[in-house]
């Protein structure tokens, strides 16, 4: 907890800062959570230091004593010390200064190999320039994204299916390190139903080389999840869709080794571990 050091706030009005989880790793979201009085706002950057800074897009809550923004910190981060810049201007005028610093403590994944059909480790010409587009692609769909939150409450999970630890493995295919995983993977037999985690807008949905049959949710303020390998897609892209709306059906298309569904959850640049956002109680921010 961070208070604030200016004269012109009461005890009773004293701003706080805290992070949900407490404790950053790699791969982790963060709830951020910013107690204010009324009339006051707030902006923020997160985890200067450990990279290019991102910048904060805060909300106010559904209890409206505080606001709220939702950041994360990438699987691939770099680890060690790093500040969280949040400024604050209290409905006076004043200026406050809430930053403080956050340590990004490692996270201890495993190590998985896999062996998939060689043109997924060693694309022709052909597929390289499909990948090379659909690189251009994503970058665009997750260039933008709603200027709030579209999500409400707790996220679900995509299927009703045993998910698998494998966010976060360093995957070896056919003997080469490929990737890092920056999903979930729930082993659906091909035609599960594929349901939406959160409400949001629909931002892509077809076929790609990796990724097979793919949708992307914009759920606002940087934040996306990622249903991939599907057998067959039933949104298409500008559809407003609503927690548990059925989004098409787990297959094995793309980069697969048998029929399953990858689930990812993008926060700006970085990808977070679902299952922690799935844990994460939402219930009382929006």
């Amino acid at each position: 907890m961070l208070l604030a050091k200016s004269g012109a706030v009461t005890p009773a009005q004293t701003p706080a800062v805290t992070l949900t989880p407490a404790i950053v790793v790699a791969g982790s979201p963060e709830l951020i959570r910013v107690h204010l009085p009324e009339g006051a706002t707030v902006d923020g950057e997160w985890l200067q230091g450990t990279g290019p800074a991102q910048k904060l897009e805060f909300f106010r809550g559904r209890d409206k004593q505080a606001w709220y923004a939702l950041a994360g910190v990438d699987v691939k981060a770099q680890t060690g010390p790093s500040t969280l810049k949040i400024s604050a201007r209290m409905a006076s005028g004043a200026p406050l200064d809430l930053s403080r610093g956050v340590e990004i403590l490692p996270a201890h994944y495993r190590t998985g190999t896999l062996t998939v059909a060689p043109k997924f480790v060693e694309p022709g010409p052909d597929q390289l320039a499909q990948i090379k587009a659909e690189v251009q692609l994503k970058s665009k769909v997750f260039s933008s994204s709603a200027a709030e939150p579209l999500w409400s409450g707790n996220f679900r999970a995509p299927v009703h299916a045993a998910p698998t630890d494998s966010f976060g493995t360093r995957r070896m295919f056919n003997g080469q390190l490929a990737s890092v995983h920056e999903g979930m993977d729930f082993r659906a037999a091909t035609g599960t139903p594929v349901h939406a985690g959160n409400s949001g807008v629909v931002v892509l949905a077809q076929p790609l080389y990796y990724e097979g049959n793919c949708v992307v949710i914009d759920h606002g303020l940087g934040l996306f999840t990622i249903s991939m390998h599907l057998s067959r897609i039933d949104v298409h892209e500008g559809d407003h869709v609503v927690i548990g709306q059925l989004l098409g059906l787990s297959g094995a298309t793309g980069r697969v080794t048998g029929p399953h569904l990858h689930w990812a959850v993008r926060w700006q640049n970085a990808y977070l571990d679902p299952a922690k956002m799935l844990r994460m109680d939402l219930t009382n921010v929006r």
